[in-house]
């Protein structure tokens, strides 16, 4: 293979489950050329991975969402003349987007739906995979093996000097601090706020560290609440940050404690100490992942796990891990450099 393309998935978590992925193409194949072809929201995971050549944007939602979007992207690709396409996500309209770009080699799991329209099929296994493990089992299936399984993000210089920044500006330079990341891209995968704020007030006392909350603009008015059930008022960065310079925040923190969601699976990418609270999802299938710090919370209470059920209204199993249980993990993984 010499020019390959990486179709990747649609989530943050996702994105950094198929770094692993990536590093072992291009451990297999160091002079291809790789691209990958991506959802917007993933660039700023992927950009600046070593072993990334180009990113390729398809937005099937907006920019690529008609006829002549579809033919746009599916004629850059065949400009670059890929040989082969590994397929991360099983897609009849991405899969038919590398058959309509002319790529000859085109290699995922087979579908019911898109399946056919593979030139390469590796089984689905037996039992239920990490999804690092699952995408790493399709790079089997091609003959790429790899033992490193570590997520991979690169956090540059100034993206350090940004988050250096941020923190100053919030009053925070040289102290030690917690950060509570609360949000989550459900409802049902989020700790309650009262929880929240219980746990900041208890580390507040008993270890004397700084508290902030962090996330993405939309979780400014959950921070607020956060907040407001509070004794010791936490800095609120939601919304003050990019990817990265979360990333390079993180990376300052005595412990980052958060639900099952994207700026977890970044903190462990960066390598910071990570109190990881499970609910409705499975961490054996997405759970933190590698040789990271990180101790996962979750209470058995007798419900089929992962539940998508949406409409479940006492969300008993967030509900069961008290902020004892999360004072208690944080002690356990601050003991280890």
């Amino acid at each position: 293979m010499k020019r390959i393309l990486i179709v990747n998935v649609n989530w943050l978590g996702d994105t950094l489950f198929a770094t692993p992925f990536i590093r072992a193409v291009r451990e297999k194949y160091p002079g291809a050329y790789i691209a990958i072809l991506t959802h917007p929201r993933c660039y700023k995971m992927l950009e600046g991975n070593p072993n990334i050549d180009e990113i390729i944007i398809y937005d099937e939602k907006k920019q690529h969402r008609n006829l002549l979007g579809k033919f746009s992207i599916a004629s850059y690709i065949r400009s670059k003349k890929f040989d082969a396409a590994f397929i991360l996500k099983k897609s009849l309209s991405r899969t038919l987007l590398l058959l309509f770009s002319k790529i000859p080699r085109r290699i995922g799991y087979g579908s019911k739906r898109a399946g056919f329209l593979l030139t390469e099929k590796a089984g689905i296994p037996d039992k239920k995979l990490h999804k690092v493990e699952y995408f790493l089992n399709l790079a089997k299936a091609a003959g790429i093996e790899t033992k490193n399984k570590n997520y991979e993000i690169l956090i540059s210089d100034n993206d350090t000097k940004e988050g250096e920044k941020i923190l100053n500006d919030a009053g925070i330079k040289d102290k030690g601090f917690i950060a509570l990341n609360a949000g989550g891209n459900w409802d049902l995968k989020r700790w309650p706020a009262e929880n929240f704020a219980e746990l900041g007030d208890k580390i507040f006392e008993k270890l004397g560290s700084a508290i902030i909350l962090t996330g993405a603009e939309k979780d400014i008015v959950l921070a607020e609440n956060i907040a407001g059930l509070m004794k010791h008022r936490p800095l609120i960065l939601c919304g003050k940050t990019t990817l990265k310079t979360l990333g390079a925040i993180f990376k300052k923190a005595i412990c980052v404690i958060s639900n099952d969601s994207g700026p977890m699976h970044l903190a462990v990418a960066v390598g910071t100490r990570v109190v990881a609270i499970f609910g409705p999802t499975s961490p054996e299938l997405t759970g933190p992942y590698g040789d990271g710090r990180y101790i996962v919370l979750r209470k058995d209470t007798g419900c089929k796990i992962p539940c998508y059920d949406l409409k479940c209204k006492d969300n008993r199993c967030m509900k069961a891990v008290t902020a004892e249980d999360v004072l208690g993990a944080l002690y356990e993984i601050i003991k280890h450099p």
